[in-house]
């Protein structure tokens, strides 16, 4: 069943399917060494939600565990075993959060990217030519410590080009 305020994904062959109701908690943009082989691209965007606010409508992901090089901590990578697309993550460290990969969603654009929700992270393994806009909290590395102490964030007031 579906109500607005979901929002809808899936893999690739469709095979695995999942919604989140409401907004993201928050949103992280992240540069580190995982997010990038992870996508294969630059960066990751991942809206991050409660695990309640998430529930898999169709099919079973399988899932790949791995040691966050930032953290030290498991994180699991929630994947289709027939196309291999990546859908979501889910964490050790914060066991009732979960992650979603922006482009499973069927509409990658539906949730804000602002000042207000979003954080850069892992800006010192950031691919040349990477900019990151002004205003929004950015962090060297993680935005926490390994035992979940956030830090303190650098807002930048003009455009960061690395």
């Amino acid at each position: 069943m579906t109500t607005p305020q979901e929002h809808h994904g899936g893999c690739l062959c469709g095979a695995i399917r999942f919604a989140t109701a409401g907004p993201p908690d928050w949103v992280t943009i992240c540069f580190c060494n995982f997010c990038q082989k992870a996508t294969g691209g630059h960066q990751m965007t991942e809206p991050i939600f409660e695990i309640g606010n998430f529930r898999i409508s169709q099919g079973e992901p399988t899932i790949y565990t791995h040691i966050s090089g930032g953290s030290g901590q498991k994180v699991f990578v929630h994947f289709c075993n027939k196309c291999g697309s990546k859908t979501h993550l889910t964490f050790a460290r914060w066991p009732d959060r979960l992650g979603i990969y922006r482009g499973a969603y069927d509409d990658p654009n539906w949730f804000e990217i602002s000042p207000d929700n979003t954080k850069f992270i892992f800006l010192n393994a950031a691919q040349k030519g990477t900019l990151v806009p002004p205003g929004y909290k950015t962090f060297a590395e993680h935005a926490a410590t390994p035992d979940g102490e956030p830090l303190e964030p650098v807002v930048l007031s003009d455009v960061l080009h690395l």
